[in-house]
C-alpha cells in the first residue's frame, strides 16, 4: 500500500512538472499605447480645474476653463468698432447720394450754359473720392464683423474637453495659473487601446511568437481573459536579460493602465 502511495506521488511530480514545462507565467501590467498631452489653444488664466490624477473622463467630459476676461474687453472693443464702421458707412453713402444728385443737377444746368464745366468736373471728382471712400468704410465694417466673429469662436476654446475615454494620469495646471497655447496640460491614456506588457526571459524567447495566445488575471478585481502576442520588442535589457512582450485583449470599463495582471501562455502553442 506504502509502495501505491509513493508512486501516486512521483506521478503527481512529474505530471506537475510537465504542466510547468509547458506553459510559462509571467508578471504584466496594464498600458495603453494611446497617450494623449492636452492643452490649451487659448492663452488665459485658469478659471477652474474639474480633474485630477486618477479621474476617469468619458470623451466630452469638461477637463477645465479659462476666464473669458480677456475675451469679453475684446469683444467690446470690436463691437464699438463695429459701431463706428457703420457710422461710417452711412455718412458716406449720404454723402455720396448728395454727391451725385448735385452732380446730374449740374450737368442739366451745363447744358444750358448755366454752370461752368470746370464746377462739373470738380463735382465728378468728389463723386468718384466719395464713392472710394464708401468703399473703403465698407470694407473696414466687413474686417470688424470679421474680427467680432473671431473673438465669438475663442470662446469655444475656453472650455477644454477630453477628445476620448481615459484616465488622467499627469495634471500640470491649477486654477489662477497661466494656460499657454501648446504646453501640456494633463496627460490622458486612452481606455480602448489598453494592452498588457510583460517581460520574458531571453531563455524563454524562443517560445514565443506574434499571434502566440495567452491567458491571463487581474486579480485586484477577479478579472480573467485571454489575448494574443501582438509586438516582441528586441530591445533587450542589458541588467534583466529579457525582452518586453505586448498581449492584446478586448478591454472592459473595469480595466485601467497600472493594473497588475499574472500572464499564462502554453509554450507548445501551434
Amino acid at each position: 500500500m506504502k509502495s501505491l502511495h509513493v508512486k501516486r506521488l512521483v506521478f503527481f511530480l512529474l505530471w506537475s512538472a510537465s504542466l510547468q514545462a509547458a506553459s510559462i507565467t509571467l508578471s504584466g501590467v496594464v498600458t495603453s499605447d494611446n497617450e494623449k498631452s492636452i492643452a490649451s489653444r487659448y492663452m488665459g488664466y485658469i478659471k477652474e480645474v474639474l480633474v485630477d490624477e486618477g479621474s476617469v473622463v468619458k470623451k466630452g467630459d469638461l477637463l477645465y476653463t479659462i476666464d473669458s476676461n480677456e475675451i469679453d474687453t475684446a469683444k467690446v472693443q470690436v463691437e464699438q468698432s463695429i459701431a463706428q464702421a457703420e457710422l461710417n458707412v452711412q455718412m458716406y453713402e449720404n454723402q455720396y447720394a448728395n454727391a451725385l444728385l448735385n452732380l446730374e443737377r449740374h450737368q442739366r444746368l451745363l447744358q444750358q450754359d448755366m454752370v461752368s464745366k470746370f464746377d462739373v468736373e470738380n463735382l465728378e471728382l468728389s463723386s468718384k473720392n466719395l464713392k472710394a471712400m464708401l468703399e473703403i468704410a465698407k470694407k473696414q465694417r466687413l474686417q470688424a464683423h470679421a474680427k467680432l466673429k473671431e473673438v465669438h469662436n475663442q470662446y469655444h476654446y475656453l472650455d477644454v474637453r477630453s477628445p476620448s475615454d481615459g484616465v488622467v494620469i499627469a495634471k500640470k495646471i491649477r486654477a489662477g495659473e497661466m494656460a499657454l497655447p501648446g504646453v501640456p496640460a494633463l496627460v490622458l491614456v486612452d481606455l480602448a487601446h489598453v494592452k498588457i506588457l510583460a517581460e520574458v526571459s531571453e531563455n524563454h524567447l524562443s517560445s514565443l511568437k506574434l499571434g502566440d495566445k495567452v491567458s491571463f488575471s487581474i486579480r485586484s478585481i477577479s478579472h480573467q481573459g485571454e489575448g494574443k502576442v501582438v509586438a516582441i520588442v528586441p530591445n533587450s535589457n542589458a541588467l534583466s536579460h529579457s525582452f518586453k512582450v505586448k498581449i492584446a485583449f478586448d478591454t472592459t470599463p473595469l480595466i485601467y493602465p497600472g493594473m497588475y495582471a499574472e500572464v499564462v501562455f502554453d509554450r507548445l502553442n501551434p
